[in-house]
């Protein structure tokens, strides 16, 4: 072909410019990408421990041999316990030591020192507390030989940070070579030292623990809140009602107090004398409220979850009812989502007769949840009032007492901020404990008049670090409860099952006796009648050997009747779960298989649907819409489960949230209706009062009653998912609003996309939701993302403890993009478990990395 090339024109100047240019752009844009992947990779892949081959840990007595499978799970063999316990900080740290580290400055009230000014509120509260100061007295209390394994995991950490860092000091150089974590760090505090681990550490995080688990403190806040707003006690009660102990089980069906220790067989009803009802303060609601948020908002910290309905679920079944004719035992607490989740598999063997395998928290030595070779023990948080609030009168630094004035004892605290000055506060303490409000801004505006102290069991000294180790090493129920009786803080339910055959229950916990009062409202603290005068004894504790149904069911529920003469508190979760549990067990016949177990533990059945469902297909509709009418269809047939592909759960849902929205508007946003079982309850009071004055719209004109505020409840759910998922009912999915995303600890919500992008995982869809048995939790108030989790499953065949079965949340590893870090995600979303192995022949068949660690 010819061209005429009279007739082609040359490409102007700066389109040659604009393409050299771009192509410019494009190169280094490219190399810039290059390096920044190639620096991630390289940052990511420098921090990943060496779990194949020979390491040395010094202060080893001889060679420990640590088995790994293919989720990264840990199986140590040392020939002494100190080793064992030596080893078992090696790993952890391998694994997860920047949120052992990030813990240790969470009890300590230190957080400000990683992270800056953002953390000041945070560590004056926790400083106030002084969970630190608590642990180092309790070093003191504990057996030479907790002691010791406390010593030794400390060792195990410490040998890890020097092999693998250089020494600043006293401490260690924080370097991207121990973690990604710290080289995120560096780029805004890279003074940071990191300071060696001590048995200290560990122990202030059982402090956590009983935080996590501290019971009705935020109840006994609110309560004071809405009185001060100018409700009535009647009105109060309302929102607190009574356990429906005629509907929902307690754990223990009898039992009272006999000749001192409790007895199960007990029948002979026993009236409680009625406590008398604390005063109401006169204290500002918003301050009370600024108070209860801000200690609310301290547990994300450390994975609690903290919402009504959502706690633990366990049960132990009888081999007399189970195909295997021995026990099997389940547990599954409930905390908040974290990446990575917070608990870490592991077994521990040594030829000194330890032989446990379970659930362990990173930083502490023990199994913390699992089994040994003779039993298996699973917790639940028995929830009973450990805290107390008391309204002090406070003049200067002297506080009321009687009819005379005693001097506050005081201290000072220094806060080093990251970044900033360091900030110096005064502590004062009554002898109920620490002035919670000094630490306050809102309450401190009180004037000076008033203070609140807090009481709580936790701030006591005691022996919970023994408990850990002497549970380990139980071989049956004696020793067992011995055991469980050095489980002081927190009070948890725990179920036992040996493989003779027995299962049992016992409540353990340092649970305070009032003088005056119910710990529901705040104690007047200048009134001594309003004092603890001492702590339930352990013996009179309600427990119970192989009961004679066969099983025994924990879910937070009340623990015992009314008949009980001790009182443990009033504010129970109100046994949703634990009901539904039972009716599971007692529908499963007498041939109980561990899959029969496994879908228990994923069922997403809610208990309160078919309470409400009713009343609202027989609530009027002005003129429905076909897609109300085709909405109000799902609900005919609903089998009221909740899976993530149920168009019904998510139009049942989108109905409950917003009928506690509007009807109780009037409490506003500090006191915003979160969905748990206590409102299953507050609406079914109110669904057989239609003209209850709570149905009534304060922000209409119209006074609304019982159907009108549900028919509104329906319009809107539909407007909203019509908005949010289309106008066919049919298509709408629980699962596209009822959400998780797993998020890292400390930067999972920095603000910074290409940081959130390399810790947390992506958002998925879950079954289940509040006060169901799979508790996927959710606060009606602030949308449907999941708050709450079972944060690990596990099932226990006591017939064969090889055949045993477990799964957590995400994964063993901490280190992001590791094989380990979120490799049990899908499993646990999906209800399914991983083997949960314990004979060694299995472990070494099983085993794709093995590390010898040499002296």
């Amino acid at each position: 072909m010819c061209v005429d090339s009279a007739n082609v024109k040359p490409p102007r100047l700066w389109l040659r410019r604009l393409r050299t240019t771009a192509f410019w752009l494009l190169g280094v844009v490219t190399v810039l990408a290059v390096v920044v992947a190639g620096l991630t990779v390289w940052s990511v892949r420098r921090a990943l421990p060496t779990l194949d081959g020979e390491l040395t840990l010094t202060g080893l007595g001889a060679p420990v041999t640590v088995r790994r499978d293919a989720h990264g799970i840990p199986q140590i063999y040392a020939k002494t316990s100190d080793d064992m316990y030596r080893a078992q900080g090696f790993v952890h740290a391998q694994d997860r030591f920047w949120e052992m580290d990030f813990r240790r400055h969470v009890t300590a009230g230190r957080v400000s020192e990683l992270f800056g000014q953002s953390q000041l509120e945070t560590d004056k509260y926790l400083r106030t507390m002084g969970w630190r100061r608590v642990a180092e007295q309790e070093v003191a209390l504990l057996t030479p030989e907790s002691r010791k394994g406390l010593e030794a995991y400390a060792e195990g950490v410490n040998a890890w940070l020097a092999a693998n860092t250089d020494t600043e000091g006293d401490g260690f150089a924080a370097s991207g070579a121990l973690s990604l974590e710290y080289g995120i760090l560096g780029l805004q505090n890279s003074d940071y030292v990191i300071e060696r681990w001590t048995p200290v550490d560990s122990l202030a995080w059982l402090k956590a623990m009983a935080w996590d688990l501290r019971g009705n403190m935020e109840a006994e806040i609110r309560r004071a809140a809405l009185a001060a707003e100018g409700l009535s006690k009647e009105q109060v009660d309302q929102l607190y009602p009574a356990y429906p102990i005629d509907r929902n089980l307690p754990i223990v069906t009898g039992g009272a107090i006999v000749n001192g220790a409790f007895d199960a067989k007990a029948t002979a009803p026993v009236t409680p004398v009625a406590p008398p009802t604390t005063p109401t303060t006169a204290l500002a609601a918003d301050g009370l409220n600024d108070m209860a948020d801000a200690l609310a908002a301290l547990p994300g910290l450390m994975g609690n979850a903290d919402g009504d309905g959502i706690g633990s679920n366990s049960w132990v079944i009888s081999g007399k009812l189970t195909a295997t004719g021995k026990p099997i035992l389940a547990n599954d607490p409930h905390l908040s989502p974290s990446q990575p989740g917070i608990w870490y598999q592991m077994g521990l063997h040594c030829e000194c007769g330890s032989d446990v395998a379970g659930f362990t928290f990173s930083g502490v030595p023990g199994v913390v949840i699992g089994h040994n070779a003779n039993i298996a023990w699973g917790f639940t948080n028995l929830d009973p009032d450990v805290i107390d609030m008391y309204l002090e009168q406070v003049e200067g630094d002297k506080v009321k007492v009687g009819e005379g004035w005693e001097p506050l004892a005081s201290r000072q605290e220094v806060l080093k901020v990251a970044g900033g000055e360091d900030v110096t506060i005064t502590v004062r303490t009554s002898k109920h404990g620490p002035l919670l409000s000094d630490a306050s801004e809102s309450l401190k505006k009180l004037g000076g008049q008033y203070a609140i102290a807090m009481r709580w069991t936790a701030l006591d000294p005691g022996r919970t670090g023994d408990a850990v180790f002497a549970i380990n090493k139980a071989a049956n129920w004696d020793e067992f409860r011995a055991a469980a009786a050095l489980f002081e803080v927190p009070a948890q339910n725990i179920v036992y099952a040996d493989v003779a055959g027995n299962i049992g229950y016992q409540s353990p916990g340092r649970i305070p006796v009032r003088g005056k009062g119910d710990g529901k409202w705040f104690a007047p603290g200048w009134d001594p009648a309003y004092d603890w005068t001492g702590f339930i004894p352990f013996n009179e504790l309600p427990n119970v050997l192989n009961p004679e149904r066969g099983y025994v069911v924990t879910a937070n529920q009340a623990v015992i009747g009314d008949q009980y003469q001790q009182h443990l508190t009033d504010d129970w979760s109100y046994g949703y779960r634990s009901q539904r549990i039972y009716d599971m067990i007692g529908a499963a016949g007498a041939k109980i298989t561990l899959d029969d177990v496994q879908k228990q533990q994923f069922d997403n059945r809610n208990g309160f649907a078919p309470a409400l469902i009713p009343a609202l297909q027989k609530a009027p509709r002005q003129a429905p819409s076909q897609v109300e009418k085709n909405a109000d269809a799902l609900l005919v047939d609903w089998d009221f489960q909740q899976g993530e592909d149920s168009a019904a759960a998510a139009y049942y849902n989108a109905v409950w949230k917003n009928l506690l929205g509007l009807t109780f508007d009037e409490l506003g946003s500090d006191y915003a209706a979160d969905g748990g079982d206590r409102w299953f309850e507050v609406v079914r009071g109110l669904l057989n009062s239609p003209d209850d004055k709570w149905w009534d719209n304060k922000g209409t004109p119209a006074v609304e009653k019982r159907d009108d505020m549900l028919a509104q409840a329906m319009s809107a759910a539909v407007k909203e998912l019509s908005e949010a998922q289309g106008e066919d009912p049919k298509q709408w999915r629980w699962g596209d609003m009822h959400t998780l995303t797993p998020t890292h600890a400390t930067f999972g919500e920095s603000g910074i996309g290409p940081i959130e992008w390399l810790f947390n995982r992506d958002t998925v869809g879950v079954s289940g939701g509040d006060a169901i048995v799979n508790a996927t939790g959710w606060s009606a108030g602030q949308g449907y993302e999941v708050d709450a989790v079972p944060s690990m499953r596990m099932i226990v065949n006591m017939a064969d403890l090889d055949d045993s079965r477990w799964i957590q949340l995400t994964g063993n590893s901490g280190h992001a993009f590791h094989d380990n870090y979120a490799d049990q995600f899908e499993l646990w979303r999906t209800g399914q478990t991983l083997p949960f192995r314990f004979a060694k022949a299995t472990i070494e068949k099983e085993s794709t990395q093995t590390q010898t660690l040499k002296p």
